[in-house]
């Protein structure tokens, strides 16, 4: 009897606001056979703002097909509109 552990990606959507929303599923298997599947959602924002300064959001720890479409969605037109947008949210609150 061998139970595996399995970490996949298993959905990437692009928002509007150019965000990707991430699904990660934990599949746990005995001898090739799932026995439960779990689900953590995050979202990955174009821009990350630190007290009064934009930066590139972080997306070093991700698995590469999640960076990948991070990189090609994340152009410097996208990260300024979502900056724009933030801020002027942020603005009227």
């Amino acid at each position: 009897m061998a139970l595996t552990k399995e970490n996949i990606v298993d959905k990437l959507e692009i928002v509007e606001d150019g965000s990707v929303q991430i699904r990660k599923a934990t599949v746990i298997k005995e001898d090739g056979t799932e026995l439960s599947r779990t689900f953590e959602r995050y979202v990955l924002h174009p821009s990350t703002k630190t007290g009064d300064t934009w930066g590139d959001t972080d997306i070093s720890t991700e698995d590469d097909r999640t960076k990948a479409i991070c990189t090609a969605t994340w152009t410097d037109s996208v990260k300024t509109d979502y900056q724009t947008l933030i801020d002027s949210i942020n603005s009227s609150e």
